[in-house]
């Protein structure tokens, strides 16, 4: 690793595989585990979210550390989440043999990203992460959730997942993350990435999503939960109406009616036509 050498202190494939081996480690489906061997690709998925060196970015999974190098390169504060004992005990070691100058602007947290309810170090203000593709949704709910913080968020996901969060409604594969990543940010598809950039290569297609948190929350007075369980319901049964569908919600199909009539929705229409904030009025008008 020289200081010409275009790859600077991130990890290339060979750096991958060697720190793997000794490590014992092998990738496992059950964790979702596919680590990024290509320094460019996780150059541009920083340069991407727009990390600026006054941010203070968690990232979720960070396996070996490709992509939190290169974090810490261009923030002020990295906290990386990682529930596997192996990687987790590996990886301020990788930080402090190959960015030395940076280990006290990273923290480790040994959990479950879904456990997590604090960070150690300063608020965060973005997240940035190569989700692993299994429990991709509710991790980027919960951090969403649990720290508001969090202004800007790129999550690298299975492409048929991205196209399920950036969807608008009307879309075929519009549906409840679509809806639920919609009550926090605005939602946008940000690019692909390859398969050859992995190890192991996924047998699945991988895209950016960029989520930038909503100035102002939906307005409405309903709470959270309440809106959310009217999109479980209004998905549960998609090819059915509303009014069909949001009948064991409401109690009876008549009692649904009367909540969309209400909300300004027609009882004929299906969960895939209906905004973020046409299911809040529904919750609102609940009897």
């Amino acid at each position: 690793m020289s200081t010409t050498d275009p790859q600077g202190p991130l990890l290339g494939p060979a750096d991958i595989r060697e720190l793997a081996a000794a490590l014992g480690v092998r990738p496992t489906k059950q964790r979702g585990q596919n680590f990024v061997i290509d320094a460019n690709t996780v150059r541009r998925i920083v340069r991407t979210a727009q990390v600026t060196p006054e941010d203070n970015v968690v990232e979720v999974g960070p396996g070996l550390g490709s992509l939190t190098l290169a974090l810490l390169e261009a923030a002020a504060h990295v906290t990386a989440v990682e529930i596997d004992d192996v990687l987790a005990a590996a990886l301020p070691a990788t930080i402090e043999a190959r960015l030395p100058q940076k280990k006290d602007a990273f923290a480790l947290v040994h959990s479950d990203a879904m456990q997590v309810r604090e960070l150690p170090g300063p608020a965060p203000t973005a997240l940035v992460a190569n989700l692993p593709y299994n429990v991709a949704v509710p991790v980027l709910l919960h951090m969403l959730d649990t720290f508001p913080t969090i202004e800007r968020t790129l999550v690298m996901v299975q492409a048929e997942v991205a196209d399920r969060l950036a969807a608008a409604p009307g879309s075929k594969v519009y549906g409840v993350p679509s809806v639920k990543a919609n009550w926090y940010a605005d939602v946008k598809r940000a690019g692909s990435i390859g398969r050859n950039v992995f190890w192991p290569a996924p047998n699945v297609d991988s895209g950016l999503v960029a989520l930038v948190r909503r100035t102002e929350p939906v307005a409405t007075t309903a709470s959270k939960r309440e809106v959310f369980a009217v999109v479980d319901a209004a998905f549960a049964q998609r090819r059915k109406t509303l009014r069909a569908a949001l009948s064991g919600w409401a109690g009876s199909a008549a009692a649904a009616e009367a909540a969309l009539v209400a909300a300004g929705v027609s009882p004929q229409a299906r969960g895939e036509a209906i905004t973020v904030e046409e299911f809040a009025r529904i919750a609102e008008n609940k009897q």
